[in-house]
């Protein structure tokens, strides 16, 4: 047997020890395309900067955000995070967003949205649980080259005061920037010394005009979440899917002990060959599936939206959304092709 199929077996034995054999989709829903930093070296913002001369035009409306939220919760799947666009949305309509999503899913939220100060978090409380904060790699040297515009000190500060509040926490981290296994030392002190409650980790997606050109194997990248699942057997670990390579990646990700998957355009590809693959996966796995990335549920859209009481033309704003983005979904899906 060897040493990869030793670890993968024992981070399923951990988790199956942890938590019930089931699993999800965890939907980030972004506010903004666009970055104020926007110089992270593998990431697409770093290449389109030049590009965007008004932030603004960037922005998601209010209206489109929602119908992102409403869809996710009648999916079954979960609101992994609000992110995107850092220092694009004012302060108050950050807020507002974040009591709009609260509502939609009925319950608080998590946010990844910079580094938040300590009056800012008191604010949200009120509508958010968790602060998770992008990270990308643990190696001080490798982050000063990767990341040059946003240190991890203030990111730390808030994770740490986070918790003291009564948040949970969470960061993400990438694979395959140019980190080396001995790493995982830094990754797991970091962990422990933020007390954090969750970790979401992604593959690294090549962009081109970036120096990087090739994603992790996923034996590389099952390697990271099955260390981290025996090391934390309690953690709650994320797994993102390259979406080029998910049916590589998702069953490989939740043997080794990954809870659920993430970053999958799921309405785009909503019903596709790929989502089919994803949940055919899970299964295999041994893990129930929570929610559909393919079934569309009976529900009635419209009374979705007014009951959640929005001014009226929010509300339309809204429902003409939520029927564009529906007809697109139905479009990909057979089983609702003629509905």
């Amino acid at each position: 047997m060897t040493d990869l199929k030793q670890l993968l077996e024992r981070a399923s034995t951990v988790y199956s020890q942890n938590f019930p054999p089931v699993t999800w989709f965890g939907r980030c829903i972004f506010l903004s395309w666009y970055c104020d930093v926007g110089t992270c070296a593998f990431c697409f913002r770093s290449t389109i900067k030049h590009k965007i001369r008004h932030a603004a035009s960037a922005k998601r409306t209010v209206a489109s955000i929602l119908t992102d939220a409403i869809i996710g919760k009648n999916l079954g799947w979960r609101i992994e995070f609000l992110t995107g666009g850092y220092r694009i949305f004012p302060f108050e309509e950050q807020l507002e967003i974040c009591e709009l999503v609260s509502k939609v899913c009925g319950s608080k939220i998590w946010v990844n949205l910079g580094s938040i100060d300590k009056e800012r978090l008191r604010r949200m409380e009120r509508y958010v649980e968790g602060v998770c904060a992008s990270i990308e790699c643990v190696d001080p040297e490798l982050h000063a080259r990767i990341c040059p515009d946003k240190p991890v000190e203030p990111y730390s500060k808030m994770l740490k005061e986070a918790k003291e509040m009564g948040f949970k926490t969470s960061c993400t981290i990438v694979i395959g920037l140019g980190e080396k296994k001995s790493d995982f030392e830094k990754l797991a002190e970091f962990i422990e010394s933020h007390q954090l409650d969750r970790i979401t980790f992604y593959a690294l997606k090549p962009v081109a005009g970036t120096p990087y050109t090739k994603s992790p194997e996923p034996e590389e990248y099952a390697w990271w979440v099955a260390q981290t699942r025996v090391r934390f057997p309690k953690l709650e670990i994320m797994a993102g899917l390259t979406p080029q390579r998910s049916s590589d990646y998702a069953g490989v990700l939740l043997k080794a002990g990954a809870n659920a998957l993430t970053k999958f355009p799921a309405v785009k590809r909503f019903g596709s060959p790929q989502a089919a693959e994803i949940e055919r996966q899970a299964a295999e796995a041994g893990r129930e599936f929570q929610g559909s990335l393919t079934r569309m549920p009976e529900a009635d859209w419209e009374a979705e939206v007014e009951k959640l009481g929005l001014e009226p033309e929010l509300e339309r704003q809204v429902k003409q959304k939520l029927g564009e983005y529906l007809k697109g979904m139905a479009g990909e899906c057979p089983e609702n092709s003629n509905k």
